[in-house]
């Protein structure tokens, strides 16, 4: 029986062998920014102000109960109806 007494070095290369991920190495990858603009604020007016742009964060969960997550006047994001806004498209310079 052949022992090999494996250092750190060792041990990371034959890691990186034996992986069949196909994960890239490099950093995350940015996403594109999307805006809503506010045209509804009923329930929230110290939140939210009318025809102001916001960020949305995207939320699948939200998104299935009609909700979308955006950063606030307060510069917390949070949930709010989805028919509080609407989409701006934004253009590629």
């Amino acid at each position: 029986m052949l022992s090999v007494k494996l250092t750190s070095k060792n041990r990371a290369a034959m890691a990186r062998r034996r992986s069949k991920s196909r994960v890239s190495t490099e950093g995350p990858k940015e996403r594109k920014k999307c805006f809503v603009m506010c045209v509804r604020n009923d329930e929230n007016p110290a939140a939210l102000r009318l025809r102001k742009t916001y960020e949305v964060i995207p939320d699948g969960k939200a998104a299935a109960n009609h909700l979308i997550r955006v950063v606030d006047e307060l510069g917390e994001d949070y949930l709010y109806p989805e028919n509080y806004f609407v989409t701006i498209k934004n253009s590629e310079r």
